[in-house]
């Protein structure tokens, strides 16, 4: 089977081009609000944490922040940092790309503790409480992985391997971004 190559952008409105991968970021932090106002209601499972729904919310935010801030650094660092050395500018264009999971989630981690110590709440119980949430999340990202046709597995001959074009090598390749 070959990737369908979907188109990057989902749709335009006027000169703003929304892209799957992006739509996929408002879906996962919109996943991570709903559950988490749900667990806040759920009995239980915010004891210990300090978090009502206006801390959640804000610590939501100050996660989104990480996520971005950490995902983006991390590819910088990670993967291109001569290029970005060379092109400092470059680092602030998102829309074109390159972001690093291990960067977002060390910039979630820095972001939590932050916002913790500000709020005097204890970081474990506030860890414990959005622990859960967190797959949902990498879940949506890694669906926008796979509309863009990105990290794309090793060759497999499984049924459902898929040719990858822009790996270059026309292999079936299992795709571990599902």
């Amino acid at each position: 089977m070959i990737h369908p190559q979907f188109d990057p952008i989902a749709f335009s409105l006027g000169p703003l081009s929304v892209r799957w991968y992006g739509l996929m970021y408002l879906i996962a932090f919109t996943l991570f609000f709903l559950l988490g106002r749900w667990r806040l209601n759920q009995r239980g499972f915010a004891a210990g944490s300090g978090l009502n729904p206006q801390r959640f919310e804000d610590c939501l935010f100050w996660g989104a922040l990480g996520v971005i801030v950490g995902g983006r650094l991390g590819y910088v660092i990670f993967y291109k940092p001569s290029y970005f050395l060379a092109h400092p500018e470059q680092i602030f264009a998102v829309w074109q790309g390159g972001m690093a999971y291990h960067g977002g989630l060390i910039g979630v981690i820095v972001a939590t503790w932050l916002y913790t110590k500000r709020q005097a709440l204890a970081f474990w119980p506030v860890i414990d409480f959005i622990a859960p949430l967190v797959p949902w999340g990498l879940a949506a990202g890694r669906l926008g992985n796979f509309i863009n046709g990105e990290l794309w597995g090793r060759p497999s001959d499984v049924p459902w391997a898929i040719v990858f074009p822009q790996a270059g090598d026309s292999l079936p390749r299992h795709p571990s971004q599902l």
